[in-house]
């Protein structure tokens, strides 16, 4: 791994900053964000608590489509900070009659770009959940959105500010496991076959219309709504394009990469049966594992997810990267932190344990104080959209090459596949009417 001092020094001093950031902002800023909850369900609402921990957000309103989370969610609010959110179920009725100064983005995923792009376009800076976009050429415009406007967004990868995830980007980064010419990416848990659930009418209080929004409408099916919506490739990604966008992230990040040159999946559904999809019932339609190699100019770096047997024949836990060094096997984890395992007889392991925000487990707090600090003095976040934007590349071309079966070259500058037109037409997708793709 080649290593930049500048970037890497430039990275340090944004982490940092950030963590130093709560008590210069609530000293050096008196304002006051008027801010705006698109997606209420719960993950939205635990970044929402983290806006309402900085003491600089004052949550104006929240928009869903489904009354039984907007209504638990506008409670909550109110017993958290005595303020009354107003209520809506269009987020363009909310950003034109709110005109908020930040928009929290956390729809399922075929809804991040236009809301995030309706936002900045409003006047606000976003924070938006990861994955980005449901396509590549989506998220493109999503950067140039935000860059016309001048408005900061910042993405939900969290781990780019995560202690121990800051502190292992260090050690790599400095050599100490050697020069790194493979990693493995993760995310390996247990589970079976799957069995048809039966489609229904939509309950009370759910727009399904609305929620299906750009992508094809369905039959609505309570495997999809409200947690569900990820393995059904209408709407996500699949594992590659929900928990992979996180480890992916971490390779670029900590080998400073911009993109692959190659990518190659395989997988499938032999253990969770052929996909399901009638007038009367529905499975997901996601792998149920899934092997993708992304070739780089110095190293090769491999996701890998199943959903059966688990992981228990490895000393790690069952996410992360292995970063596989000339002086060891490093692993970045979550919950368990890191630990370098070293490949000389006598050597101890190195390890470090994780700090963790409840209720979630997660570092939203750090980032969401990198958000208001980069709005204050305007440089870009941690997680700036045009960075997570190529991570997002990164499972999208995944789960293309998957679908297509077949490898794919490609040309991080111009964003296109090389010598493909096949492939290059799933960098997009028709949108169902009246719902327009947005320009690049």
């Amino acid at each position: 791994m080649a290593i930049n001092r500048r970037t890497f020094l430039r990275s340090s001093v944004a982490s940092g900053l950030a963590f130093a950031a709560p008590g210069l902002l609530r000293a050096g800023s008196g304002r006051k964000y008027r801010t705006a909850l698109i997606g209420s369900g719960w993950w939205g609402m635990n970044i929402t608590g983290e806006a309402i921990q900085s003491g600089q957000c004052k949550i104006v309103a929240l928009c869903d489509v489904d009354q039984r989370q907007l209504d638990p969610a506008a409670a909550k609010v109110e017993r958290l900070t005595g303020d009354a959110p107003k209520k809506y179920r269009d987020y363009r009725e909310l950003l034109e009659k709110e005109k908020p100064d930040i928009a929290i983005v956390a729809t399922p995923d075929h809804w991040h770009p236009l809301a995030t792009i309706a936002a900045v376009k409003a006047g606000a800076h976003v924070y938006v959940e990861k994955p980005i976009g449901h396509t590549i050429i989506e998220g493109r415009a999503m950067v140039n959105a935000a860059r016309a406007a001048g408005r900061v967004v910042q993405v939900g990868t969290h781990r780019r500010i995560s202690p121990h995830n800051v502190s292992g980007m260090k050690f790599l980064q400095e050599g100490k496991a050697g020069k790194i010419g493979m990693v493995r990416a993760f995310v390996l848990y247990g589970g079976g076959p799957e069995q048809p659930q039966p489609n229904e009418e939509p309950p009370a209080g759910l727009d399904w219309d609305m929620w299906c929004g750009p992508g094809p409408l369905r039959p609505y099916n309570r495997k999809m709504h409200p947690k569900g919506f990820r393995q059904f490739l209408d709407y996500g990604n699949g594992t590659l394009g929900d928990w992979g966008v996180h480890w992916v992230d971490q390779i670029l990040w900590i080998m400073e990469e911009e993109w692959p040159r190659t990518v190659y999946s395989s997988g499938g559904r032999p253990i969770k049966g052929p996909p399901v999809f009638t007038a009367k019932e529905q499975t997901t339609d996601a792998p149920d594992h899934l092997l993708t190699t992304y070739q780089f100019e110095d190293f090769t770096a491999y996701w890998e997810h199943r959903q059966f047997a688990g992981n228990p024949a490895e000393k790690a836990e069952n996410v992360g990267c292995y970063f596989y060094g000339t002086k060891g096997t490093f692993h970045m984890g979550w919950k368990r932190g890191w630990t370098f395992y070293p490949v000389s007889r006598g050597q101890k392991e190195i390890h470090e344990e994780p700090q963790l925000n409840e209720p979630d487990q997660q570092n939203i707090r750090g980032l969401w104080v990198d958000f208001l600090d980069a709005i204050e003095t305007g440089r870009r976040p941690v997680c700036d959209i045009e960075l997570i934007h190529r991570s997002t590349n990164m499972s999208l071309l995944g789960m293309l090459s998957f679908k297509l079966g077949r490898s794919v070259r490609w040309d991080g500058q111009n964003e296109r596949i090389i010598g493909d037109p096949d492939a290059n037409k799933l960098l997009r997708r028709e949108y169902r009417e009246p719902w327009v793709y947005p320009k690049v």
